[in-house]
């Protein structure tokens, strides 16, 4: 999109996609206040502060609240958004092991599937979101909650013994 002070079709159409591909809702091709916060999040994520190693390597900004892989130093998906702790089950800094994965795991404490299952700590892993990403008003457990072409994603990148590195703090956590 060219920021000239005028929305042409062009520019709705490529707002819209945007939208549909982070679940913006409305995705109506207007950029407001959620569209915003997605852009920017994503625009400043800086991929080189997350400490990667060999192997497979899951990141997260817990302050951006984006997450993103590093295989072999480079990024080979995302930066994309999520959604983590809210306040009261902050989302711990540190890095990690995934040490289980199942396909669809039933969560006992919240009686919720967690499709695309990938634990690394305390009860904590990555999984598709079963609620509205963008709603700032609630936030996971401790989890990393993920749309679900990105839990898909994650979880084809993924396997026992990949590392996630989370740095940074929600905001309000």
């Amino acid at each position: 999109v060219t920021v000239d002070g005028r929305q042409s079709a062009a520019d709705c159409a490529a707002i819209k996609k945007f939208q549909q591909r982070y679940d913006v809702r409305p995705a109506a091709g207007r950029a407001g206040p959620t569209t915003y916060d997605v852009a920017k999040r994503l625009a400043t994520t800086d991929t080189k502060r997350c400490k990667a190693g060999s192997g497979t390597t899951f990141c997260i900004d817990l302050t951006r609240q984006t997450t993103w892989a590093v295989r072999g130093g480079k990024v080979v998906w995302g930066p994309t958004v999520t959604r983590t702790g809210m306040p009261g089950y902050a989302t711990p800094a540190g890095t990690f092991t995934i040490n289980y994965r199942n396909v669809k795991e039933w969560s006992d404490p919240y009686e919720v599937w967690l499709p695309y299952w990938q634990h690394f700590t305390q009860g904590m892993g990555y999984h598709q979101t079963t609620t509205y990403l963008h709603d700032k008003s609630i936030g996971s457990h401790g989890c990393v909650n993920l749309l679900p072409a990105d839990a898909r994603r994650a979880w084809e990148l993924g396997k026992v013994g990949s590392r996630v590195v989370l740095f940074g703090r929600r905001p309000g956590t």
